[in-house]
């Protein structure tokens, strides 16, 4: 007899099981009982049991036998009793006397298919092990998971599936169309809820949400301008619109949103929203024409050099001077009045022109002119967007101004440390304390290591590295003592003064200064509007003394040079004085560049356009303005 003959078939699952198991290896599944115990080929009197390693006499269990013909005590049921079918049942399975003459056994044959029979053994087998089995997938979860690991149905739902035992072909059925009508009714729910939200959803304001994630100012400007209000809330059903959960919530409002993101210039827009201090809106030249305002960011970046030998420093090749176009001058009143609160930082210039602590425009009557506060971003990096901003209108977001500040400090360091040093101990003295040598090795570190991290705060050194970078003076008119919020003095501010290229040879460097201010730790570029051109000489005058006649300070002078800041100052700048005896330093207004031009010239075009569109015999809505800032956000 070969191998193959000696095996028993599963009934169950058809697999060949060896003569010795009494359980299908495969699916667990009982042995057929007439295969358990069978006749020998002689037909003597013994009965051996297959794989049980004992033998039954047959006289033995013919005397047992209470049926009246015995010769059949091989199928009798009152004979022999056939091995369990399993070692460990399920607690809601009932342990069953199975025989091959029994009706249940044969009823359970009819009805049950081999994987049913199987799923319910290996239920049984995985219970006993603490995990429970997920009724959706059959996936197999540790006691402790509420849901299931593979799908995500709940356990509570499985609990009430273990408790019946169901065929495998009706469960599999009612399990298949259950699963089918709850998918297909789902995915319609689902689309038609999605429809109905698209249909009626305020894309107004999910666009200004997605604004702010982005950086892009315009779905936020025209949100703003529609009345839109700036503290509204996110509802459930418009975070599934937005469909992403790592960046919207509930209850979120796009101040919730800059904060999160850090786009601290469109949060400075959403606060003055809410405080209701104006239109909030910034319209500055390099918004409305973006790609102008990188052509010039690019041209800027061509115009670096370094200077080889003892004074490695890096500096620029052109002197340009930014102002305001005199055509401003000729717009009407109320379009004039937009244009200023959309380019102007209100909150500076009003600090910077407080009353008798006023530091700007205090002597426009003796003919000095009056500065203009430009906005500009607040992170961090407001000291070069201002010298930037100043010099050739745009932001520094390249950070081109900064690595050259940076690689300044490294290759140069070795110049400026000495007058740093010097500059730094002098105050120190005054206030009565000293440092060691150690210890101001590590000052400077840290300063050197601030100029290279975009983002971080710069301090009195990088504006005097700036001066030479630039190769001109850099005039800064600032508030003599910093206050918090609620108007608290919190010290006094070293900011305020004159900032000259000290290290550089006179002759290598413009006499035309730029001018700054300062408040609060914020740096914001002051400039003039431009005269007409019929004015001759075309120049501004910028102050050299503060509203009490004082001086301004001249940083990081040796002390040698003490004593002599009014003639170092007319070594290095045109100064004169007004008819009331103001020093002032003249600031020579020369053609703009044509980058430069092109670009205020299409942002003055933007209002020009809102004049006609509002002076037209039928007034025309004002479409909105289709420009981007292309990145020109504080975080970036």
């Amino acid at each position: 007899m070969s191998d193959n003959d000696k095996k028993w078939a599963c009934e169950y699952c058809t697999y060949e099981n060896y003569p010795s198991a009494i359980k299908c290896t495969m699916c667990r599944g009982p042995r057929p009982f007439e295969n358990i115990y069978r006749l020998h080929e002689d037909r003597d009197d013994r009965c051996s049991p297959v794989g049980a390693g004992a033998s039954l006499d047959l006289k033995k269990l013919k005397d047992k036998c209470q049926c009246e013909n015995c010769s059949n005590y091989l199928n009798c049921s009152s004979c022999i009793n056939p091995p369990p079918l399993a070692n460990n049942l399920h607690e809601h399975i009932q342990p069953l006397r199975i025989t091959q003459n029994s009706d249940l056994a044969q009823s359970l044959s009819r009805n049950s298919s081999p994987s049913s029979t199987v799923i319910n053994l290996e239920n049984s087998k995985r219970t006993s092990q603490g995990k429970w089995i997920c009724q959706m997938c059959t996936y197999e979860n540790w006691p402790k998971s509420t849901k299931c690991a593979m799908c995500g149905t709940s356990n509570s739902q499985r609990s009430q599936a273990c408790s019946l035992i169901i065929p495998s072909p009706e469960r599999n059925k009612n399990n298949d169309d259950m699963n089918q009508d709850e998918t297909s009714q789902n995915n319609f729910e689902k689309e038609h809820k999605l429809r109905n939200l698209r249909r009626n959803a305020d894309w107004n304001w999910l666009n200004a949400c997605m604004g702010v994630i982005d950086g892009d100012p315009i779905p936020v400007e025209n949100y703003l301008s529609s009345g839109g209000d700036p503290a509204r809330t996110l509802t459930a059903s418009e975070c599934a619109l937005l469909n992403r959960n790592s960046a919207f919530d509930v209850g979120h409002t796009l101040v919730h949103l800059a904060i999160r993101f850090q786009r601290e210039d469109l949060l400075a827009v959403l606060l003055s929203q809410i405080e209701g201090s104006g239109s909030g809106i910034k319209r500055v030249p390099s918004y409305v024409a973006p790609d102008l305002a990188a052509d010039i960011r690019r041209h800027f970046a061509t115009t670096f050099r370094q200077r080889k030998g003892s004074f490695p420093c890096h500096y620029v090749t052109e002197f340009p001077t930014f102002t305001l176009p005199a055509e401003i001058d000729n717009l009407p009143h109320s379009i004039k009045e937009q244009l200023m609160i959309e380019l102007l930082d209100k909150d500076a210039q009003e600090e910077l022109e407080a009353g008798d602590a006023a530091v700007i425009n205090w002597a426009i009557g003796d003919g000095v002119c009056r500065l203009h506060t430009l906005w500009n971003r607040s992170a961090g990096d407001c000291l070069l967007d201002s010298v930037m901003q100043a010099t050739w209108g745009v932001f520094d977001r390249d950070n081109a101004l900064r690595r050259a500040l940076a690689e300044t400090l490294v290759h140069a360091g070795h110049c400026f440390y000495p007058r740093w040093k010097e500059y730094e101990s002098s105050h120190a003295s005054f206030l009565q304390y000293s440092l060691e040598e150690a210890q101001w090795e590590e000052d400077w570190s840290t300063l050197v290591a601030l100029a290279a991290q975009p983002g971080s705060s710069l301090e009195q050194l990088h504006i005097f590295a700036l001066a030479h970078i630039l190769r001109r003076p850099i005039l800064v008119y600032g508030v003599k003592i910093v206050k918090s919020f609620r108007g608290e003095a919190l010290g006094p501010a070293r900011f305020e003064g004159v900032y000259l290229p000290l290290l550089w040879d006179q002759s290598f460097c413009s006499r035309c200064p730029i001018a700054l201010g300062y408040t609060r730790g914020h740096f914001s570029a002051l400039v003039p509007i431009e005269p007409s051109p019929n004015i001759r000489p075309r120049a501004s005058l910028l102050p050299l003394v503060d509203r009490d006649r004082k001086p301004l300070p001249i940083h990081f002078l040796m002390e040698s040079e003490l004593g002599m800041e009014e003639v170092i100052l007319r070594q290095w700048m045109d100064v004169s004085e007004t008819e009331n005896g103001i020093l002032v330093a003249q600031q020579p207004l020369h053609k703009r560049p044509l980058l430069v031009a092109q670009m205020c010239e299409e942002w003055l075009n933007h209002y020009r356009r809102i004049i006609q569109m509002t002076s037209a015999p039928f007034t025309r809505p004002i479409p909105k303005q289709d420009y981007s800032s292309e990145g020109d956000t504080d975080c970036e």
